[in-house]
Parts: C-alpha cells; structure tokens; sequence
C-alpha cells in the first residue's frame, strides 16, 4: 500500500471522526434543548417527607451539567482513537501509535482484571447488606408490635420501643461498616486509612456536647420522668411537653412560649410531673392556695371559708373532700393552706384563678378582711448620746 492510498485513509479516518464529533454535538445540544423546553412539565422537584431537596431549575441544570461532560468524554474518547489509528498507518509512527493504544489499553485491562478479582469481595459485601438488612426488617416489626401492646414483655415499657430500635439500628450500621471494611477497594491503602484517621478526629473534636445530649437522651427516656403531652415544670418553667428527642426537649408553656432544653440541662435538673402525680394516683392531684390570717379570726371560721372556696371551684373534686393545713404560727398572725384536688391538669392555671376569686368571695362575704396585720416600730429621729444629771429639789 503506496503512501498515497495511506495518507487517503488516514484523511478519510479523520474525516469520519470530525463529522462524527459533530453529529454527536449536534444530538447532545437537541436534547438539552428538549430538557429546558420541558422544564416545569415533565422534570417534576426532588422531595422527601414534603421537604424540597432540589427544585426543578436546579434539576435541570445538573442534567444538562452531565449531558456536557457525558459529550467531552465520548469527544476525547473518539480522539484518543483516532490518533493511534493515523499513526499506525505510517511506518515513522507506527511505534509512537502502539505506544498510545498501550496507554489505552493497559488501565482498561488492569481495571477489567480488578473487577474480576474484587467479585469474590462484593458477594460478601451484598450478603452482609442482605443479613443486615433483614435482622432490621425483623427489629422493625417486633419493636411496632411492642409500641401498639400488641406484644407484652415484662419490665419493658411500649414508650421504650422506638428508641431501642433506634440505639440498635445505630449499632447495627455501625457494627455492618465494621464488617465490610476490609473488603472494600483499596481500604488498605494509606491514603484510606488517613481519612478514616481524619474523620475520627474531626468527630471527636467537634462531638462532645452533642455526645453528652445524645447519652443524655438515651438516659432520660429509659427514665421515663415525662411524655409527649404531659404538663411539668422544670426550672422554673411549667408547661406542656410538645418534643422530645435524641438531643432536646420543647415545651409549650401556658402563654404559647415555646422553651428549649438540651438533654444534658434536664438530667440534671429536679422535674415535677403534674400528669404522673395525676394519673398514677386515684385521688388525683393535689393544688393548694396559701393565705394568713390574725388571731382575733376563730380558725375554725378560716377553715370553713378556705373548704366552701375550695368547692365552689370548677374541676376541684368533691371527693376527698378538699382539707386546710395551718404551716405556721407567726408573731402577728397564722399560715393557712387549703388543699383541694383535681384530674384536670390542664385546666391549672384557670382553676388556681377561680380558687383565688372564691377565698375573696368567701372571705368579704364573711366580713373579713384579707390584709394581713402590720406593725411598724416607730424610732425617735435623734438618739441623745450624753447623759443628763436629775435636777436636785
């Protein structure tokens, strides 16, 4: 074969390749054409749980994003083949082209041998994720089955279900990654283990408090101090429990304020539970009002008024009947506590406020007066310092 019919070929080679280059160019611009056409109708945005991950502009720029770097990639491809072949037409080239197809074809072949000896690995990675996922499924059905009561077990409340699939699924994960570590691809390498070594610290270092909420968390759930819905008051702060997660609490309190508090705050803080005191125990619980009176007043008098309040109260039950403590005896006047009880917790504030309208009620009706006495020492605006001799007859 003469140089002429060579150099014919190898132009038509070229020829064929430019036209091709340009065909698929021309393909790959009609379909981002279609795509941004189809914006709004046909690409619909990614969401999960109704929350919007991506929006379909978005979509559609990483489609077309793709499409562009898909068609460089079959345009330096092409290329890559194309030359070798010219060159392997001509005797001063024909080296430099083997020299080029082994450039080619070496990583090609030694990444076709890696995937063949790494099948062995990847079966055993998708039967650990297989076992993995199945013990799951079956953690899944039984802690459901014990948060409905449809399954009993002794000494474990249904309220613990949920977190304890949790705990274990996070185990689980974490024990499977364990497992499948060595068999992925070049997790011998040093550059592997360096990373691994790296996001170890950076989790460490910048974990601590989130740790301390998370175990903070797991203890206050097994302690079960509180539920979804239950009214307590903790720090000063009483109100109803609308949150309770891994990591904080939220209650919502009387005025429609909303209070935040890392789990590691409420371990360590003493909580009342209105809802326990009330559904634990027949009699219900237990409100009381304090007020003081003088000694001139019978106490048997300030004890009838404080109960007929106390009755006359909305959602104070009538049994047991409500009862007066008398806490202290002071100088100028007694302590008085009427104590009356109550299902309805979350009806607290409203019926302090009508017990208190009662006792007002009460006592005016009464002809007593509620103001507490007062005495004040009255002290002689000057102090003589000398002493004054008695005058002699």
């Amino acid at each position: 074969m003469g140089f002429a019919e060579k150099f014919g070929i190898a132009a038509g080679i070229v020829a064929g390749q430019i036209i091709l280059i340009i065909v698929i160019w021309l393909i790959f611009k009609r379909i981002a054409r279609k795509i941004k056409a189809g914006d709004g109708t046909k690409i619909k945005p990614l969401t999960i749980k109704n929350i919007r991950l991506l929006s379909t502009k978005q979509i559609t720029s990483t489609i077309i994003l793709l499409l562009r770097l898909l068609k460089y990639v079959i345009t330096a491809f092409q290329l890559f083949i194309t030359v070798p072949i010219v060159f392997s037409l001509f005797p001063s080239t024909e080296e430099l082209a083997s020299t080029i197809f082994g450039y080619i074809l070496t990583p090609l072949k030694n990444i076709g041998i890696g995937i063949v000896k790494y099948i062995p690995n990847l079966i055993t990675i998708i039967i650990i994720l297989f076992i993995n996922k199945y013990i799951l499924k079956a953690l899944k059905f039984f802690s459901g089955q014990i948060a409905r009561e449809r399954l009993k077990i002794p000494g474990f409340y249904p309220d613990w279900a949920q977190p304890t699939f949790n705990i274990l699924r996070v185990l689980i994960y974490a024990f499977t990654v364990a497992v499948i570590y060595p068999y992925l691809p070049g997790s011998e390498s040093r550059v592997f283990q360096g990373v691994s070594v790296f996001v170890g610290i950076i989790f460490s270092l910048g974990s601590s408090s989130a740790i301390g909420n998370l175990v903070a968390g797991l203890v206050i759930t097994y302690m079960r101090p509180f539920k979804i819905g239950d009214r307590i008051s903790i720090q000063g702060n009483t109100g109803f429990v609308v949150e309770k997660s891994i990591m904080v609490l939220r209650i919502k309190t009387s005025k429609n304020e909303y209070i935040t508090y890392p789990n590691l705050q409420i371990l360590s803080a003493s909580i009342i539970n209105y809802n326990t005191s009330s559904d634990e125990d027949e009699e219900g619980l237990i409100l009381h009002a304090e007020i003081t009176f003088g000694y001139s007043t019978p106490w048997r008098v300030i004890h009838e008024i404080l109960i007929e309040a106390a009755l006359k109260t909305e959602h104070v039950l009538k049994k047991p009947k409500p009862f007066v403590l008398q806490t202290a005896l002071d100088d100028f006047y007694a302590r008085y506590q009427i104590n009356c009880y109550t299902k309805q917790i979350e009806n607290m504030p409203a019926i302090y406020s009508e017990l208190y309208q009662n006792l007002q009620d009460g006592f005016a009706a009464k002809g007593l007066d509620m103001t507490a006495p007062a005495y004040q020492i009255r002290l002689p605006a000057e102090i003589p310092t000398k002493r004054t001799k008695p005058k002699e007859d």
